[in-house]
């Protein structure tokens, strides 16, 4: 009988990143959870691009987060505002903008119903 190991399956958050007017746009696709954690903590890092760095978070694909994509969200929060940047989400699904509402994170790091209200926010 094969053994099947579903834990290991990152393929299940994909992630694109350009550039608008000197701000980072990270788009996120699929489920966000601790086996994806790592491809998030990657996507959100400062780079060293633009000074201060800026990055808004474009969730509107992503179907599912739970606490491991809290945390990452905050430890981001944190090393972009202390460089001076920062770092937005948009377009979060109902489910996933309850998650960040049930948590607070929502008055952390600012929530925006598109990504161009993101980037003028």
């Amino acid at each position: 009988m094969a053994h099947i190991e579903p834990a290991d399956r990152p393929e299940r958050l994909s992630v694109e990143h350009r550039t608008v007017q000197g701000i980072r746009v990270v788009t996120l696709r699929g489920e966000i959870d601790h086996d994806v954690q790592d491809v998030l903590r990657q996507a959100l890092q400062a780079e060293g691009g633009a000074v201060p760095p800026r990055i808004v978070a474009d969730l509107n694909a992503v179907t599912f987060m739970d606490s491991s994509g809290i945390n990452v969200f905050v430890a981001a929060y944190q090393q972009l505002s202390d460089a001076d940047g920062w770092v937005r989400i948009a377009g979060a699904q109902d489910s996933v903008l309850r998650v960040l509402q049930l948590v607070g994170v929502d008055t952390l790091i600012p929530c925006h119903p598109t990504t161009e209200q993101a980037l003028t926010g």
